[in-house]
């Protein structure tokens, strides 16, 4: 098992959704509006809209302009909705999951 499954399906709580780091506290502390961080990110008001009103997940392009955008980087964005991911995917695969075999490798000696 990876370190990365041992932390993720440990998790109790929910991990945030980026767009409500966005909408919480990235413009916030910008003191910019939706439209006018839509304009400068190069995207819709709606698209902004709809990550921040965590309707849809970000994306590699969106992630990329938000890592420009903050100054931070892609990765921690493609981070944070992926952990979101992989919270909700493990819980409603759960009964599913028990009945899928684990299957390990043995090692080339």
């Amino acid at each position: 098992m990876s370190r990365d499954s041992k932390t993720k399906t440990g998790l109790k709580r929910r991990p945030t959704h980026p767009g409500a780091i966005l909408r919480e506290d990235v413009l916030p502390a910008l003191g910019l509006s939706v439209s006018e961080a839509a304009r400068q990110l190069g995207v819709t008001r709606q698209t902004l809209h709809r990550i921040m009103a965590e309707k849809v997940s970000i994306t590699p392009e969106m992630a990329v302009r938000l890592g420009r955008f903050c100054g931070n980087g892609p990765g921690l964005w493609l981070r944070m909705q992926q952990a979101y991911d992989l919270w909700h995917a493990e819980r409603e695969l759960r009964a599913e999951l028990e009945r899928i075999p684990v299957h390990r490798a043995s090692s080339a000696a």
